[in-house]
């Protein structure tokens, strides 16, 4: 009978034939799995703490799908449907899904509380595009 592995491993180097474990505290800026972090082929995944009263510029994360969970505050994540902006308010416990190349922001208009996110992309690395505005995807189902 063999020896299970650790759950944490400390080789340089990440290992495709084990399961990762990132423990709190150890992100690697915001990132918690990556292709730098852990390996990853396909995913980003990371944590996000947008501080009260602020917003990104308006941007897209390409061809990657953005899945986002939120642990606490009250995001606001505004894009255009085409024919005008559409802010959606979201709160604790809340998913959302950001397709491809869709041009969109995240707000806290909280004075006070910060806004954490989870975010989950389909990319191994995070990727975001800065545009000048928000548009409609033109050809989006």
């Amino acid at each position: 009978m063999s020896t299970p592995t650790p759950a944490h491993h400390d080789s340089d180097a990440p290992r495709a034939d084990r399961v990762h474990h990132v423990r709190a505290g150890e992100l690697d800026g915001h990132a918690a799995i990556s292709g730098g972090t852990v390996g990853s082929k396909k995913l980003w995944m990371g944590l996000v703490e947008n501080p009260p009263l602020s917003a990104t510029d308006n941007h897209h994360h390409g061809a990657s799908e953005a899945g986002i969970y939120v642990v606490s505050g009250h995001p606001v994540f505004v894009y255009h449907d085409g024919t005008e902006e559409v802010r959606i308010t979201a709160g604790p416990g809340d998913f959302l899904l950001v397709p491809p190349f869709v041009p969109h922001r995240e707000e806290n208009p909280d004075p006070e509380e910060p806004v954490v996110v989870v975010i989950a992309r389909t990319t191994q690395e995070p990727v975001k595009v800065s545009v000048p505005e928000l548009y409609h995807l033109d050809g989006a189902a």
